[in-house]
């Protein structure tokens, strides 16, 4: 059972930090972002994996999918509610709180669906699949972080956000840097980095400031939900604290 569970940890951490990077590559250098709704169909695909992975014997997968769902939709309304102020929205605090209290693998597909089901309102574009992966792994390894923990700790969590909102930066700094000049120069992103610290901050701030919000009163009706229709359980099961 532990060396299955063990394959399977195995497959969803190479699909996060493996195949999904090879898509975005492949994106840019064979496609020259030309068909970036095709690579963010298969980013979406490579998404949804890990989960179905993770609870293929799981008789609640259809309950866990609907509440994936809601917190996606609660994300992308986020996004577009507080369109008018750039940098400041709530999408990865929501992602952050996914992953921490759902898991991992549903941390990554909210992130990854939030960027797609978003970008129709803001426009898709070769940026879109970048967007798909940094959300996503955001999610993920809140996930990895903090699924696990029984009490979590509420002042751990903005700070990890804060850093969250700086790996978001760097991350989309990336496609910004081969977006400007075809291919990715070390000189010309971290002046890209530089240029963007003031978004950055902001990215950071308006993590802190969601969290500190949102974080305790989604935690308290998620367990609750965990509790009641035994969902999300499977990857805790005889799960030590850490």
């Amino acid at each position: 059972m532990k060396g299955k569970k063990a394959l399977k940890t195995t497959i969803c951490i190479a699909i996060v930090f493996v195949l999904i990077p090879a898509a975005l590559f492949a994106g840019v250098t064979i496609f020259n972002d030309r068909n970036y709704m095709l690579v963010s169909a298969f980013v979406a695909l490579l998404s949804c994996l890990p989960f179905f992975i993770a609870f293929e014997t799981n008789e609640n997968t259809g309950r866990e999918l609907v509440v994936i769902a809601v917190m996606c939709a609660i994300s992308v309304v986020g996004r577009l509610i507080f369109a008018p102020i750039p940098g400041f929205k709530p999408v990865t605090a929501v992602v952050i709180i996914t992953g921490a209290v759902l898991g991992a693998e549903a941390g990554f597909i909210t992130g990854s669906m939030t960027a797609l089901c978003s970008n129709i309102f803001f426009g898709q574009g070769p940026w879109t699949p970048f967007q798909m992966f940094s959300w996503g792994i955001i999610g993920f390894i809140s996930g990895l972080i903090f699924f696990k923990r029984q009490k979590k700790n509420l002042i751990f969590i903005i700070i990890a956000g804060m850093l969250f909102g700086v790996l978001f930066s760097l991350l989309m700094d990336i496609w910004t840097t081969v977006s400007v000049s075809g291919e990715f120069i070390v000189n010309e992103y971290i002046a890209c980095v530089i240029a963007a610290i003031p978004v950055t901050i902001e990215y950071a701030v308006s993590n802190a400031v969601f969290l500190a919000v949102l974080f305790n009163p989604f935690n308290k009706k998620l367990e609750r939900i965990k509790t009641k229709y035994g969902v999300f359980v499977q990857q805790n099961d005889a799960a030590p604290e850490t």
